[in-house]
């Protein structure tokens, strides 16, 4: 079932679903259940499953700051946080409305323009300045009030085209405040639901896998058709574990007291990316273009994934893992964490490379051992 803004049928569908949602809180003991939900429904369906998934983060994310009762039953939230420079989407106070806030221009990139009933947005409350960055905050609105429109022909992409990310018009339309965006963007939770993104890329990526899968299966297969449908399974089989282990891992520390989250996660979408985009690559060299052409459901997948999976920043997330490995070893290092003394007030070189090298193993999973806390 594809959730086409016109289709009125798959309109239904999707609040049907989302009435009769429940899934798992993350980092509550049961973060496994929900990735593998949400996987399995976006292996049904893509857009489905990427709609659905901003709908369940924004259940955990009114839950982390402390207004569980905004997502009800009969609501359908979007998740729309980008900070381009342009297009702005400016808040201001405003004591005469009931939220204490109005919301006016234009968010970008919001996936269910003209689906949501309600929406956690980012928002400027106050722009950069010579002399200071601007100030971003997160707010609650009902995108059914006068003064909200989605702006026409703003997403003309074939992948993810069902899935209606257009721009959105605000003109003084009334909002509640729900925190700074660091509350929104430095809770654990932020990278709780990274990683929920990135199961539906697995699901993805699993549903275009599933041509390949078939044809390998049949008795007249070829060995090169089979050897791609044994990689593909292989690639698809570590990206479960990772899925798997990570949600151990956040269940284990929902707090991330070892402060290994952000990593963890940039690790998790890189590996998840990257495995999605070769499945769509041995899928296509197996089978050539005849499913391509032929098969309109397949094609539309290998769009759809195709654009998803480009929600990652690619290299310059990697690199993030790393320099965040050594930033934490610093931290630890200072807080007295290293082995040996560094000469002055800090630790010493050699000292943050002992601890880093310990981190990276912990975040691979190699070294089970729990790593001391930098308030230890």
């Amino acid at each position: 079932m594809t959730a086409h803004p016109t289709d009125s049928t798959a309109r239904g569908e999707l609040a049907t679903r989302l009435r009769t949602l429940t899934l798992p809180l993350p980092g509550r003991g049961g973060t496994i259940r929900r990735w593998e939900h949400l996987a399995r429904l976006t292996a049904e369906d893509i857009v489905t499953g990427r709609l659905i998934e901003a709908h369940a983060d924004a259940i955990a994310i009114t839950t982390d700051l402390g207004a569980p009762e905004l997502v009800t039953a009969d609501s359908h939230w979007g998740v729309w946080a980008a900070e381009p420079p342009r297009p702005l989407l400016t808040a201001s106070e405003s004591s005469g409305q009931p939220g204490g806030w109005v919301l006016h221009g234009t968010k970008p990139w919001c996936s269910g323009a003209s689906l949501c009933t309600h929406a956690l947005v980012t928002a400027t409350t106050r722009e950069r300045t010579p002399d200071s960055p601007a100030e971003v905050a997160l707010f609650a609105v009902d995108l059914r009030q006068t003064g909200v429109r989605a702006v026409p022909d703003t997403w003309p992409a074939v992948g993810m085209a069902a899935s209606d990310s257009g721009w959105v018009e605000f003109d003084d339309v009334p909002a509640r405040r729900l925190g700074g965006h660091a509350d929104y963007l430095e809770r654990p939770g932020f990278w709780h639901g990274g990683v929920g993104v990135a199961a539906c890329w697995f699901g993805g990526a699993r549903a275009v896998a599933a041509p390949l899968f078939e044809r390998a299966a049949r008795a007249n297969a070829s060995p090169l058709v089979r050897a791609h449908a044994g990689a593909v399974a292989a690639e698809l089989a570590a990206g479960w574990s990772l899925l798997e282990h990570t949600a151990a891992f956040v269940d284990a520390d929902p707090d991330d007291e070892r402060g290994l989250l952000m990593a963890r996660a940039l690790t998790v979408r890189t590996r998840i990316d990257r495995m999605a985009a070769g499945v769509i690559d041995r899928v296509g060299r197996a089978l050539g273009a005849g499913p391509l052409c032929s098969d309109g459901e397949h094609a539309q997948r290998v769009a759809d994934l195709g654009v998803y999976i480009r929600q990652t920043h690619a290299e310059a997330d990697e690199a993030t893992i790393a320099a965040e490995v050594r930033a934490h070893a610093e931290r630890a290092g200072a807080a007295g964490t290293s082995t040996g003394t560094g000469p002055g007030n800090g630790p010493g070189t050699a000292d943050v490379d002992v601890v880093a090298a310990a981190h990276w193993d912990a975040l691979i999973g190699f070294d089970s051992t729990p790593l001391r806390g930098t308030d230890d």
